[in-house]
């Protein structure tokens, strides 16, 4: 509130949310995937839109951070180093550029609703093109069809010529599937880091990261002052 008084939790004045006061449960946790699981099913439940929203932090090659929105789209189930969060763009995008230049990531979920986050840190890698098909003839086909008129992060000269590139697809697709371009794929990182933190009363929040120095070996976890 811009002009007021802005109450802090730290004054004390709020309403312990409901399992609040069971945050420590997750704390005896062993497999970080199966704890995420948990929590995203939570957050399925209790978040008004795109709980599976993340940000998504890379560096270009200056070295200078971005951060966007992203949504993701897959979490794999089997067990092995190459288990990971997936997501899908346009591989001409800022973003694609920069993870392919500095293949390293990282990822943050937030649930206001269940006063909870989770940071992730790890490695890029290409999703298989049987994969990326897989999803992309999941997608709505307004979707499918942006993805062929949008030139991703590139200068727009006005609203007018993306309308007309659209009009174009629609047509060049009209009767018939629309294929996935060779521009649009997915990447998955797999996690180096995976950190779980719960909001407590006067910032005494819960904090349980999981730490492993590649991706081939076991786990190793520990609790974080807040």
């Amino acid at each position: 509130m811009i002009g007021g008084e802005v109450k802090s939790k730290e004054d004390g004045n709020f309403k312990t949310e409901p399992g609040q006061a069971a945050s420590e449960d997750f704390l005896g946790a062993d497999d970080p995937f199966a704890l995420f699981s948990a929590w995203l099913t939570e957050a399925e439940a209790s978040e008004p839109a795109d709980p599976n929203a993340m940000a998504l932090a890379t560096v270009d090659q200056r070295g200078m951070p971005n951060v966007r929105m992203v949504l993701l789209k897959g979490l794999d189930d089997e067990a092995g180093p190459d288990r990971g969060f997936v997501f899908y763009t346009n591989l001409t995008s800022a973003k694609s550029q920069e993870l392919k230049a500095h293949p390293q990531a990282a990822l943050l979920f937030h649930w206001k609703s269940l006063q909870r986050q989770i940071r992730v840190r790890g490695i890029l890698s290409s999703v298989t093109p049987d994969e990326a098909d897989a999803y992309f003839a999941m997608r709505p086909r307004g979707s499918q069809i942006g993805a062929w008129s949008s030139d991703q992060s590139r200068r727009l000269p006005s609203r007018e010529v993306l309308e007309s590139r659209v009009a174009e697809q629609e047509a060049r697709f009209s009767g018939s599937d629309v294929a996935r371009p060779p521009h649009w794929s997915g990447f998955r990182l797999v996690p180096l880091e995976i950190e779980f933190w719960h909001e407590r009363p006067y910032r005494l929040h819960d904090r349980l990261v999981f730490r492993r120095a590649t991706a081939d070996v076991e786990w190793h976890k520990q609790c974080l002052f807040p």
